[in-house]
């Protein structure tokens, strides 16, 4: 039983994917992290790099997006392919780009001057060059029959793909589609005259798209939303059965998701035998860890690891869906002594990976026994939407300890011994305190001699230790300042 779990009732708006009981994939559509891709912009080039045959493009977000010169529309008909990006674009120029790939951590988004109008059963490319039929249309016959009606249909710089719908579409609604696609595009070309700062010229209502493109794929099951109207839109356009969730509580605690959701932003990650996973994502890759935990299995040791790892793996794959993590993936499975054994865990990978929607390409183990692979990134991960760097540890997950802070804080105060003053003032945590000072304040006199002044302390609760050197002078004066009576 296949099941879409649709939350469309408030601003941010989501959708999860429950197969066999398990959500496979969860889709996030928030007003401040909407995907760009397939929206198409007016751009300018800022920037030309000869060197990596790329350009930097403002298409007015903030961050510029980044253009390769084979995806220019002039690369693309030019019979020179060996000339470099300067002989294509200049700087300056302005041109219609459509993204491709949406911003990521310090990236701007990646875009193509190959712009793609998308219809029901047709694909209009102004600039493609081609004729292509989708590949879920297996009748050669009809192939032909299409790329024939395609090639008479089209200016040679032109580019048209047949979607699989096409292949039950009449010939008149197809050349209709065709000429509406074409007139759309050329009113997006009348625009560009009408804007002179770069910008939006066309936006994807993506997230009814994705829906729809995502029920299309089942072939049993039922389609539950919140909002009547995308409701009774999606009525018209599927074939399975759509029902509408009128409760109080939202629909995605209803059926257990927002469970899921929390699950998949933690650090581990248990599996049903007790062993578990830790998965550490970084900016540059991810790397996940399999211990066995609390499971020892009833046989030996070599079949309780396999065992761990077939199910790591079927997990994994899950939880890449899930979290939706894209490039480099390191999976640090448990030791196997026998080829056999992480060949069928490969295999096990293979199989869980032919479901998955983004391009992944396993590129096998390593000679310390960790499973290389990467998954094509076209948006933020789940953990990047939905959470922020900690403001303290800036996303390292660590701090710098008491001790190093009492430390620096020792050798700042060195630096003004014997000066002319009685005291000093230190605000600080307590923690750094009590290192400064020593077990039961036993450095405190010590240090104090070494010093020729006395020190006093302001103590403020941080989470982050710190010290501040807040005011040097009479003892009397720090005294009152400490608001103590003593030298503690």
């Amino acid at each position: 039983m296949e099941r879409l779990i649709v939350n469309y009732a408030s601003r941010e708006k989501r959708f999860a994917s429950i197969r066999n009981k398990h959500v496979d994939k969860i889709v996030f559509d928030r007003p401040e992290h909407r995907s760009l891709v397939g929206n198409i912009y007016l751009g300018t080039i800022t920037k030309v790099l000869p060197g990596m045959n790329a350009a930097f493009i403002d298409i007015g977000i903030g961050k510029n997006a980044y253009l390769h010169r084979n995806v220019l529309p002039s690369f693309v008909s030019s019979q020179e392919k060996g000339k470099n990006i300067s002989s294509f674009v200049h700087q300056g120029e302005r041109m219609l780009v459509q993204v491709d790939k949406d911003a990521t951590g310090t990236k701007g988004p990646k875009v193509t001057g190959i712009i793609e109008i998308p219809g029901k059963h047709l694909i209009y490319i102004p600039n493609g060059h081609f004729t292509a039929v989708s590949k879920k249309i297996t009748d050669d016959e009809k192939k032909n029959e299409l790329k024939l009606l395609g090639n008479h249909m089209k200016a040679e710089q032109e580019g048209i793909i047949f979607r699989t719908s096409s292949g039950d579409a009449a010939e008149s609604v197809i050349l209709d589609e065709f000429n509406h696609l074409r007139l759309k595009y050329d009113k997006l070309q009348q625009k560009t005259g009408e804007i002179k700062k770069p910008g939006l010229l066309f936006q994807k209502d993506q997230f009814s798209e994705m829906v729809a493109e995502e029920a299309s794929k089942m072939n049993m099951g039922e389609v539950i939303v919140d909002d009547l109207s995308l409701k009774k839109k999606l009525d018209t356009s599927l074939n399975v059965k759509v029902t509408y969730y009128n409760g109080k509580e939202n629909v995605f605690s209803a059926f257990k998701v927002e469970h899921e959701i929390d699950k998949a932003l933690k650090h581990v990650v248990w599996l049903d035998n007790g062993a578990y996973l830790i998965f550490d994502e970084t900016e540059a890759l991810t790397i996940i860890d399999v211990n066995t935990g609390k499971y020892s299995g009833k046989a030996d040791y070599q079949e309780t690891v396999f065992k761990t790892n077939e199910l790591a793996a079927k997990e994994i794959i899950r939880q890449l869906r899930l979290r939706d993590i894209g490039g480099i993936v390191l999976i640090d499975f448990i030791d196997m002594k026998q080829e056999q054994d992480k060949e069928k865990i490969q295999k096990t990978i293979e199989q869980e990976l032919a479901r998955d929607e983004k391009r992944t390409k396993i590129v096998g183990w390593t000679k310390l026994g960790i499973m290389q692979l990467t998954r094509k990134r076209t948006k933020a991960a789940i953990s990047e939407t939905m959470q922020a760097k900690c403001p303290v540890c800036h996303g390292t997950g660590r701090i710098l300890s008491p001790e190093t802070i009492a430390f620096r804080l020792e050798r700042e105060l060195l630096e003004h011994r014997h000066s002319e003053y009685e005291a000093v003032l230190v605000e600080t945590t307590k923690e750094v305190q009590e290192v400064l000072l020593g077990p039961n304040q036993t450095y405190k006199e010590t240090l104090e001699d070494l010093l020729h002044f006395k020190i006093y302390f302001s103590i403020l609760p941080s989470i982050e230790h710190y010290y501040v050197l807040a005011q040097f002078g009479a003892e009397q004066e720090i005294l009152v300042k400490a608001g103590e009576t003593s030298h503690d």
